[in-house]
């Protein structure tokens, strides 16, 4: 096939990366002290970024780059010309490129850091590209696709020592910090439950893919959109958004939500890597009569239950209940009929031996329960809060990398980013693992929901006890696409 022969002549491409890594660690950067005196901003002073995915949500994290003053956008890639029209026009002076892999190539050496907003499947490869170039990188939520990917990157970044922020913005909010005082503050007691739930998809799910064939529009290239998936023929609507029902492309309502309401748990419970879960999942219907079976979509609806140790901050296991599709956690009994619970389609739950608390989405908007207790609360502010909630996730990053590695805290280093980012995919294990079709021993198929329950190696990344989902933890790549150089 065509486009598989071109992948293979492009990979050739990846030998750059044995080179220009050195040429990146030999390149140094010049302080501000030394060219001129204070109020005088340095070239050093100043963050060169190169958008990698610069349409839709990479359109508005540049954008936020931009805003926080120190932040030059010197560089945009997209394969999709007119999604990448809006940020061409704000960034007139920025090269465009469509493979990241060119503008890595001819421009390392002019740009400091690299955004990543692409679809999920290609996350771990451009960003551990530019990683291994010496330069610091935002990505978008979920961090990657696969669980050994997650692993991959969170080496990388302590290897490497650059500057890393995933986008799941939340983790910079007030609600993380102002949740966790009040646990350390005993308001709740020891929690041992937490329930977080989304209304997503609001994409398809649970369908068959597309028979209909459909010409690629001219200004997408189709085979580098696909990147590391498997070839498929273009067919209308997965372009730009719908990918994200799709397992070779995207990570579901985990990947989309997870790490916006699962950044408070762990951040507030210090939690880390899973030791079992198990999940049910909802099921499509052809007709009245026969069950349909589409294993390549995302189920519509879930509920995943993940066990985690022990932690550093709880007493005992904690119990993670994951519900998207719609369905959502029996309302609290502190809660009255006419009160909103989450923000009405979203939230997180914590239960403790003494307590309740939640949030809405991004961890906004923290309320303990009832809602009276909160016109007593008296916790003195513990956790320093990042300025400016709206673009303060974007900043901070920007801060950090002109700082250089280790010299400012960060809300969502792959440190943390990573665990958390794994959490969500060995949920989309279970989700994988209960959607496989079996045979019992008469021979007759056996539907979604038997064998559920996943015991977890962390140390070997490996499903112990179904073999039949280890495939998942780590993909294999279409041919031409490796991980690293």
């Amino acid at each position: 096939m065509d486009s598989v022969k071109k992948e293979t002549a492009n990979q050739g491409r990846r030998n750059f990366l044995k080179t220009s890594a050195v040429a990146a660690a030999a390149f140094m950067i010049v302080p501000r002290h030394v060219l001129g005196g204070p109020g005088f901003l340095a070239p050093s002073d100043r963050l060169i970024v190169a958008g990698v995915g610069v349409g839709g949500k990479g359109q508005s994290d540049i954008a936020m780059f931009a805003k926080s003053g120190k932040a030059d956008i010197g560089f945009l890639c997209d394969v999709h010309d007119s999604r990448a029209a809006n940020s061409v026009k704000a960034f007139p002076k920025a090269k465009y490129y469509r493979d990241w892999r060119e503008m890595y190539d001819k421009e390392h050496k002019n740009f400091d850091a690299v955004s990543v907003s692409t679809p999920d499947h290609n996350h771990a490869v451009q960003t551990l590209a530019a990683m291994q170039l010496g330069k610091h990188v935002y990505v978008q939520k979920p961090l990657t696709h696969d669980i050994y990917e997650a692993r991959a990157l969170t080496a990388a970044a302590k290897q490497y020592k650059v500057v890393t922020q995933m986008g799941n913005q939340g983790a910079s909010n007030n609600g993380p910090r102002q949740m966790r005082e009040w646990y350390e503050a005993g308001l709740i007691g020891d929690v041992h439950t937490v329930y977080a739930w989304t209304d997503r998809p609001v994409w398809p799910q649970g369908i068959p893919w597309s028979a209909n064939r459909a010409e690629v529009p001219k200004d997408l290239d189709w085979d580098l959109w696909l990147g590391t998936a498997p070839y498929k023929e273009y067919v209308n609507k997965l372009v730009p958004f719908n990918w994200r029902g799709w397992w070779d492309y995207g990570t579901g309502a985990l990947g989309d939500m997870g790490c916006h309401l699962l950044e408070a748990p762990f951040s507030v419970l210090d939690l880390k890597y899973a030791k079992s879960v198990e999940a049910s999942v909802g099921s499509v219907y052809v007709d009245e009569f026969k069950r349909g079976y589409f294993p390549e979509s995302c189920p519509p609806s879930s509920h995943v239950t993940l066990k985690f140790p022990k932690s550093s901050r709880t007493e005992g296991d904690v119990t993670v209940h994951w519900m998207d599709g719609g369905i959502q956690p029996e309302r609290p009994e502190e809660l009255q009929a006419n009160e909103i619970f989450g923000d009405g389609g979203n939230g997180t739950l914590f239960i403790g031996t003494k307590g309740k608390m939640m949030s809405s989405t991004y961890s906004a908007n923290p309320r303990l329960l009832p809602l009276s207790k909160n016109q007593t609360i008296n916790v003195k502010e513990k956790y320093a809060r990042v300025k400016d909630e709206a673009n303060g996730h974007y900043a901070q990053w920007v801060e950090a990398a002109i700082a250089g590695h280790g010299k400012h805290q960060l809300s969502s280093p792959f440190e943390i980013a990573g665990p958390l980012t794994e959490a969500l995919l060995m949920a989309n294990l279970a989700i994988r693992g209960a959607d496989i079709q079996r045979k019992d021993a008469e021979g007759k198929i056996t539907y979604p929901g038997r064998y559920t329950k996943l015991l977890w190696d962390n140390d070997a990344m490996k499903v112990t006890n179904f073999d039949d989902v280890n495939q998942f933890v780590k993909r294999e790549y279409r041919k031409g696409w490796t991980l690293g150089s």
